[in-house]
């Protein structure tokens, strides 16, 4: 017999399962009957875009075929994607929980979910769905085992099984930050009608940059036109709830990459026909508008909840339609951890009015060098212009360290460059998003207050979530106490933060080191001999800091120690990646003083092996930036 060919019984039970209405694999098969009790659902987005678009009044905008929608779908008026940068915003779509929680923050990082979590498609393909992608994935996870059905540019609904019901997800990258660029353009939207936000500089370029983004907006509101066509001459129209939304904020600078409102707010229209009305939320009319908080964390139980599915408890999203409907939360939540080359450590909490944001990293400027934002003119015309002293408040900030805490009123400040956290009339909005914050970083063990080695390493042999939950691998209180004791320097607490050195966890002794180089000139003046001794700590991220602290701030003696620091972290037969990326950004800090470290630096381009392919760019890209700054 050949081994290919599968043995007799094995046909006929194939036949007979075929037969009666079931998949080999028992799965059931739906009719054409049965189809109208489940909904097909199909996802229309795009990236990085805003709620820039007809149906959310924007008069600038040209788009027909979502103005059209938007009067047959109930639009959502407070969205936020969770994170502002494309993986840790679908790494929140795909697995229902917040990054923070799972490890996976980070842009472009790699972990791992427990093995007893699904993504949300396996669920729908095990409650019968075809579920397809086409075509983007880019999660920060791992996919734990087959996810979709089919997941390429050639996925599409039409291949399901007769009367089966899909799940469809077409992704328009038309309006990604690259495609802002993109030269040579011919303008449709006139640059000098484009609206600026005030925290951009009035430039030709920087007109140029939005009109174009606008421009992107309409090709990709005509592709949004074509798949609706193609859903309703399927005459499937009837049969299909269908989302629009895009991965998170727009693509220009300080909006992409900042978990403020202009990088986490999306548009979201979604249309449910008059036969599965209800399974729709209980507001819920054509052309109208709702207020329901919700962020990318809810999605994957709405799936669940519209397919007839219970989401599991482990979620920590909340379904806003279908049979499982919950009540609304009245905050929404986001965050920031390393952008490509660059760490920095953001939270940030909304209700219908205010955004609060928390800065861990309040030392590092807002705009930190990363290569990809460089290359829209936007962003490098707004810095020439800064450096050059001919910009003013409010379009100076983004080249500025960062406040502790930062307050927004989102009515009489949308573009949120007015700061009202020291307000006294707000004294009160203020301490209760702050206590929020603290409370969701406790709720879901943040492991975000770890350096990003130690998430992995602290990991080995189980994944991140589990050993964020597991108070001997992960001592939450104790780390985000000294998180939030090391990153307010207006406090008394010195003796307090030094202290931090001196104890037995390796992510405390960090935050010690953070918290003095925070401080600046007399915190290490103060503790100088504490930081030369964590030179010598078996953490080299304790020692990234520490010698960044001494050789910005110390005297000459203390930059020679913090060089040679240096050297031993990031070396060249290093096999931590993220050690080397935490070395490379504290030499980059030195400027000029790091002059001496420049033949080791040339050394670091080269990709470690072993290390996870999406994070091997990231020392390049610092060589390239620490190279071009000491060779100028």
């Amino acid at each position: 017999m050949n081994p290919n060919t599968p043995c007799l019984p094995l046909v006929l039970l194939t036949l007979a399962l075929s037969g009666c209405g079931l998949a080999a694999s028992g799965v059931p098969r739906a009719s054409a009957a049965e189809a109208p009790t489940r909904p097909n659902i199909l996802w229309l987005t795009c990236e990085d875009m805003g709620p820039h678009i007809g149906p959310y009044g924007d008069k600038y905008a040209t788009t027909p075929n979502l103005d059209r929608f938007g009067t047959q779908a109930l639009r959502y008026e407070t969205v936020w994607s969770n994170a502002p940068v494309c993986a840790p915003a679908r790494t929140t779509l795909i697995s229902g929980l917040y990054p923070p929680a799972t490890g996976g923050e980070h842009m472009r990082s790699m972990v791992r979910l427990p093995s007893s979590f699904k993504m949300y498609p396996q669920v729908l393909r095990e409650a019968g769905y075809y579920c397809t992608n086409n075509s983007k994935t880019d999660y920060n996870l791992e996919e734990p085992g087959q996810v979709w059905d089919a997941s390429s540019a050639r996925a599409h609904w039409k291949n399901r099984r007769t009367g089966q019901p899909f799940f469809a997800v077409f992704n328009f990258m038309i309006t990604h930050e690259s495609q802002i660029r993109t030269r040579p353009h011919v303008w449709v939207h006139d640059p000098a009608k484009a609206p600026l936000p005030a925290y951009h500089p009035d430039t030709p370029e920087v007109r140029k940059d939005w009109a174009q983004y606008y421009d992107n907006i309409t090709t990709m509101d005509n592709q949004v036109g074509e798949k609706l066509k193609e859903l309703e001459e399927a005459g499937l129209s009837e049969d299909t709830i269908v989302f629009f939304y895009a991965d998170h904020g727009s693509g220009m600078p300080r909006s992409k990459r900042w978990p403020c409102n202009s990088g986490l707010q999306v548009p979201l229209l979604i249309r449910i026909p008059a036969r599965y009305r209800s399974l729709a939320p209980k507001d819920y009319a054509p052309g109208a508008a709702t207020k329901r908080p919700v962020g990318f964390v809810d999605m994957a139980p709405t799936l669940m909840s519209l397919a007839g599915v219970q989401p599991p408890s482990y979620l920590q999203g909340h379904a806003f339609a279908g049979k499982f409907e919950a009540p609304p939360e009245t905050l929404l939540h986001g965050f920031r951890g390393r952008m490509d080359e660059r760490y920095d450590l953001v939270r940030s909490v909304r209700d219908q009015r205010y955004v609060y944001i928390r800065n861990y990293m309040p030392h590092r400027i807002y705009g930190q060098h990363i290569g990809y934002m460089f290359e829209t003119p936007t962003t490098r015309v707004w810095k020439e212009l800064f450096d050059a002293g001919k910009l003013q408040a409010p379009q100076t900030y983004f080249w500025q360290t960062k406040p502790v805490e930062e307050l927004y009123d989102l009515q009489n400040d949308p573009d949120e460059v007015k700061n009202l956290a020291a307000a006294p009339p707000l004294r009160e909005t203020l301490e209760r998003l702050r206590k929020a914050q603290q409370a969701q970083a406790a709720k879901i063990r943040d492991v975000g207050f770890l350096p990003e080695g130690e998430v992995h390493s602290r990991s080995l042999g189980s994944t991140p979530y589990e050993m964020g939950h597991d108070p001997a691998k992960y001592p939450f209180e104790r780390v985000f106490a000294a998180a939030e004791l090391a990153s307010r320097p207006e406090a008394g607490d010195l003796p307090k933060v030094v202290k931090l050195l001196q104890d037995g966890d390796s992510a405390v002794r960090y935050w010690g080191a953070t918290g003095l180089l925070i401080r600046g000139h007399s915190a290490v003046e103060a503790a100088r001999t504490a930081l030369r001794r964590a030179l010598s700590d078996g953490s080299p991220y304790v020692i990234a800091t520490a010698a960044e602290a001494l050789g910005k701030y110390g005297n000459a003696e203390d930059l020679e120690h913090s060089l040679a620091a240096l050297r031993t972290v990031a070396r060249p037969d290093g096999t931590d990646v993220y050690a080397r990326i935490a070395g490379l950004v504290a030499i980059d800090e030195l400027g000029k003083k790091a002059a001496p470290l420049l033949p080791l630096v040339k050394q670091l381009n080269q990709p470690i092996p072993g290390a996870p392919v999406r994070t091997k760019e990231y020392p390049a890209r610092l060589v390239e930036s620490i190279t071009s700054n000491l060779e100028k």
